[in-house]
């Protein structure tokens, strides 16, 4: 076959990044849907379900850095991998939890908080493979394809794991995610390289390509330069990273509204049944799906034409200023499918500024990033944990209305501190 024709191994691990990202989200928005039957027998409640759900969340805020450490020093290639194992071996944990034990709730809340920070690997390495294989002007797109998985994943879990906790019960829907979860992590340590000129199948055109397109030399991983691309001193007083991590957590805080309460809002707040609410809470995470990569394309298109700042930060602020308005008034709407569907836009809109936050960490970091990226990303889990708790209690005593008004006002904040954020200076790896 020409070599005109060969597809980059770049995008078959782009691919696979979106694969890893989907079933992320399979492994960890299962317990949403398997919610109501885990409340009925451990004898939870919504709010101490929500604790459940924030454990988590913390797990995954806390592990953030380490894991961008681990994507630094030792590549994407084996921080993934020990990531996937470690988080498929809590996820078929969580399943073995005995509901009447003493102190089930507490041994549940570990395993959780466990199975997040396992997880916290993910996108660090996904943004350290970013940095190392991904021209400049690509980054959007690929980070967009990437992050298309959350809402892939996110989608695809009401209805089979519901279909799945119908027949077998809800603790084979974790056995099933903690097996496809594992067998992708084992196909990635095989096609995976951490640099390109490590890879046996990439051709000199493509090697060529990412090394004019990449913006500092490839430091291979375990090395000296490897460590002295992490930027610790800059990172501490850069108003950039400050920006992207506060705008980042409220995002976290508004696409966990869905993760983590959408199907029971729909099933509490609008009746539905179990099938119905699994097909209505498909909704937002196919738009994110449709959004993700469009946004990424967007970033590419509008930073090439007028600039990497109007690019990364335009999408930003107009992303999260649209979504705060549709999740005001979508909750409002008396008829549940046009209310879905508004408030489907709504998360559709926030994932159109996904691919923005990380293609701006390896803007400003390079060979750091994957470091850079679990700062800014720890913001969006700490958001995620505070919804995940608290959007139950501002439900029980104010009405699931008021829940999704909060989070329309914390995405318009995340908008203004878009307005703070500079790709084009970067953090001094040296400093």
């Amino acid at each position: 076959m020409p070599s005109s024709f060969r597809l980059p191994v770049r995008a078959v691990l782009i691919f696979w990044m979106f694969l890893l990202s989907a079933l992320a989200y399979l492994d960890r928005t299962n317990i949403s849907i398997a919610g109501p039957e885990i409340s009925r027998e451990f004898g939870l409640g919504n709010v101490r379900l929500g604790w459940v759900f924030s454990a988590f969340l913390i797990g995954y805020a806390l592990a953030q850095v380490p894991a961008g450490w681990l994507a630094v020093r030792y590549g994407p290639r084996w921080s993934l991998t020990f990531g996937v194992a470690w988080w498929g071996v809590f996820t078929a944990l969580t399943a073995v939890v005995p509901p009447h034990m003493r102190g089930a709730m507490l041994l549940l809340i570990a395993v959780r908080f466990c199975l997040g920070a396992g997880e916290a690997t993910v996108y660090p390495a996904s943004n350290q493979l970013v940095a190392r294989w991904i021209p400049l002007e690509e980054r959007g797109k690929a980070n967009g394809s990437i992050f298309a998985g959350v809402g892939a994943g996110a989608g695809l879990t009401p209805p089979v794991l519901a279909w799945i906790i119908a027949h077998y019960g809800w603790r084979m829907s974790f056995w099933f995610s903690a097996a496809v979860g594992t067998l992708a992590g084992v196909v990635w340590f095989f096609i995976a390289r951490d640099q390109p000129e490590e890879h046996p199948l990439v051709s000199p055109e493509e090697l060529r390509h990412i090394e004019e397109g990449t913006s500092e030399p490839h430091a291979a991983s375990g090395t000296q330069e490897g460590k002295a691309a992490v930027p610790w001193k800059a990172m501490l007083t850069s108003r950039t990273l400050y920006a992207l991590t506060l705008s980042y957590f409220s995002f976290g805080y508004v696409a966990w509204v869905f993760f983590a309460w959408f199907y029971i809002y729909l099933a509490e707040a609008r009746g539905l049944d179990l099938k119905a609410s699994a097909i209505y809470s498909m909704f937002p995470f196919l738009a994110m799906t449709i959004c993700s990569p469009l946004g990424g394309v967007a970033n590419d298109w509008i930073s090439r034409r007028f600039g990497v700042r109007p690019g990364r930060c335009g999408v930003g602020v107009a992303a999260l200023a649209a979504a705060a308005i549709l999740l005001w008034f979508g909750p409002a709407v008396s008829s549940t499918q046009l209310a879905s569907l508004i408030l489907a836009g709504g998360a559709g809109v926030l994932y159109f500024a996904q691919s923005s936050y990380w293609s701006v960490t390896v803007d400003i970091a390079g060979n750091g990033s994957g470091i850079v990226s679990g700062v800014m990303n720890m913001g969006a889990q700490i958001g995620g944990a505070v919804t995940a708790s608290l959007t139950p209690v501002i439900a029980a005593h104010y009405g699931w209305n008021a829940s999704f008004r909060l989070s329309a006002l914390l995405a318009l904040a995340g908008a203004f501190a878009w307005m703070m954020v500079d790709p084009a200076k970067k953090l001094n790896s040296n400093s």
